[in-house]
């Protein structure tokens, strides 16, 4: 299968759960242990997104091979990790998660696809940056969209 055949469709309301559970999975992926995953995580992600959807124009989108959803990326506006003194026109970041790919179909280029979806849709925002945090596995992806490795420092406290 070429990539192609994956169509990549805005997500709707109400293909939410489909979003959050991609998003649990791909925690799973990257070996978080199911015990360190809280019980409500279905419930935690579905917040997340309807708060996202009113606050920082969250949107989604799916990737779909033969009518079957077997992937998605959410975007949204960045929130910010505190307050921005900035005019919007120079610093409107636009941030992406949860890009997420059923196993069976990786490496044929629907992470490609799904991030570019995402970028595209921040651009319809008038975001100056797309931001993101790369797993290991969807590093490379990234990289050769274009995305340059930040200077994001990581100090362990335990």
């Amino acid at each position: 299968m070429s990539s192609s055949q994956a169509i990549i469709v805005q997500a709707l309301p109400t293909m939410d759960n489909v979003i959050a559970e991609h998003f649990y999975r791909l925690w799973l992926d990257n070996n978080v242990s199911e015990d360190v995953i809280d019980d409500y995580w279905l419930e935690v992600t579905l917040d997340f997104i309807q708060q996202a959807r009113k606050e920082q124009k969250f949107q989604a989108f799916i990737a779909q091979v033969d009518n079957e959803i077997v992937g998605s990326a959410s975007c949204q506006l960045f929130a910010g990790l505190y307050p921005s003194p900035f005019k919007q026109e120079h610093r409107k970041y636009g941030y992406i998660w949860n890009i997420y790919v059923e196993s069976e179909y990786r490496r044929r280029g629907i992470a490609t696809k799904l991030t570019n979806t995402a970028i595209n849709y921040l651009k319809t925002l008038n975001c100056t940056k797309a931001l993101l945090h790369a797993s290991p596995l969807g590093k490379q992806v990234y990289e050769n969209l274009g995305f340059i490795p930040s200077n994001e420092m990581i100090f362990n406290l335990t």
